[in-house]
């Protein structure tokens, strides 16, 4: 364990790396290759893709997310970022395969696992987030990964359904694609599990009047009736926008375990400003999960005062590829006063305040 000046949560620090077993299968494969890949050059590209996949695993599985942040997990981070700075990634196989594998695996986690202390927080593809504490499992922007612009890199409506099983609301920031799926809506809806979202996302579809609209109000906390009634979840909705244009909810939660949540979406409007500076002087800020770009990262920091930062938005493969958001950026961005931990597809971390 590793306690933080000016931080009074206690994260869980241990980092043992494997044996290299794993290590080991990689050079396997690498010894395995042709001899050469001569006027073959995408069969090339699409292998050195999982090659570079295969090490970037074992790396992440040696060295998962912790603070502070070993040499070998940052470079693992960094491969990642070569991988998906592809404009070709979300089309190649191995990118595709690795997507999948690393939802499937944070499903098989989210499906065994009880927490008794603090919550377990899942991150998925973008700024999907899955977290669980003792009495609740909430979803955040959830996607397929449609907005990839690959059907086959997308998720299957089949995993979508067995994550939904284990949650118990979803929380959709703002209406575009790399967050609001309506696909995962009708999952959640038909469920029987609201479903939040800003007032203008899916206006004129028969869905709209299934959606849960909460008052966008700074500060205020509203109850959201969860677990078919059987809890209330305490909310704020921050008015929070996407350029000048698109409402974008901040959601602040606080479990009844005393941990609150703010995950951001897409706010990037510096007006907002006028109620980001406040927020950790009047609610306590356990976890902040805000897009890796956002509008002033230092001031955002100082005005939520979180215990912990948890960056999202990288590598939207979507997105073309200056504003694929590398993870690299994270680390000069997000250079900040407060413990910051960076994640990636399909991986956990278990907060403990």
């Amino acid at each position: 364990m590793i306690l933080f000046a000016g931080f009074s949560g206690v994260l869980n620090m241990s980092c043992t790396p494997k044996t290299g077993t794993a290590v080991r299968d990689v050079m396997s494969e690498l010894l395995a290759a042709p001899a050469n890949f001569f006027d073959r050059p995408e069969e090339y590209i699409e292998w050195q893709t999982l090659q570079m996949l295969n090490v970037t695993k074992a790396a992440l599985s040696n060295y998962p997310p912790t603070l502070p942040e070993p040499l070998e997990r940052t470079m693992a981070m960094l491969m990642l970022d070569a991988v998906f700075h592809d404009v070709e990634a979300p089309n190649r196989p191995s990118v595709q395969s690795f997507h999948h594998q690393r939802a499937l695996a944070a499903l098989h986690q989210i499906q065994n696992t009880k927490v008794s202390r603090g919550a377990m927080i899942w991150k998925l593809y973008n700024m999907g987030f899955i977290i669980r504490t003792q009495s609740l499992t909430v979803a955040f922007d959830v996607t397929r990964g449609l907005s990839s612009n690959s059907e086959a890199f997308s998720l299957s409506d089949r995993i979508i359904q067995e994550i939904a099983d284990q949650c118990d609301v979803l929380f959709i920031s703002h209406r575009h694609d790399d967050h609001a799926d309506l696909e995962v809506a009708r999952i959640f809806l038909d469920q029987g599990k609201p479903v939040v979202a800003p007032p203008d996302i899916w206006k004129g579809l028969p869905i709209y009047n299934q959606i849960t609209h909460l008052e966008r109000k700074s500060h205020e906390k509203q109850l959201l009736p969860i677990q078919s009634g059987d809890l209330s979840l305490e909310v704020i909705v921050y008015p929070g926008h996407q350029g000048a244009d698109i409402a974008n909810n901040v959601i602040l939660i606080f479990t009844p375990e005393g941990i609150s949540f703010c995950h951001t979406g897409d706010q990037s409007l510096m007006d907002d400003f006028a109620w980001i500076d406040g927020v950790g002087n009047n609610h306590k800020v356990d976890v902040l999960i805000p897009n890796c770009w956002t509008t002033d990262p230092k001031r955002s920091a100082e005005g939520y005062n979180p215990k912990l930062i948890i960056p999202a938005h990288e590598n939207e493969l979507g997105h073309s590829i200056d504003h694929r958001e590398a993870y690299a950026l994270n680390y000069s961005r997000w250079n900040v006063p407060y413990p910051t931990l960076f994640m990636t597809w399909g991986e956990s971390f278990h907060y403990k305040p």
